[in-house]
């Protein structure tokens, strides 16, 4: 019974760990925050913020990505335009 438990949560560390990889390597981020959608549209609107600074300060977008993203947050576009595709630093 031992081994059964030891085998689960190993798999489940794995699958942690390659969610991780994953999520680091891919290109683009998800489009909405997490649970924003719950908690109504200001509060949305303040956790794309936060987004939009975090993945700034991390380098994942350029500053004119991350400063038409916020311009579009100032007129209550949580999405940035769909024919703005997210550039990256290099």
């Amino acid at each position: 019974m031992s081994a059964v438990i030891a085998t689960l949560i190993g798999t489940l560390i794995l699958a942690g760990v390659v969610y991780d990889v994953v999520r680091r390597i891919t290109p683009h981020e998800s489009r909405c925050p997490p649970l924003a959608r719950l908690r109504g549209r200001r509060a949305a609107l303040e956790d794309a913020e936060q987004w939009c600074v975090g993945l700034r300060m991390h380098g994942r977008i350029d500053a004119s990505t991350y400063q038409h993203r916020m311009s579009g947050l100032a007129r209550g576009h949580r999405r940035p335009a769909p024919h703005r595709e997210a550039s990256r630093r290099t």
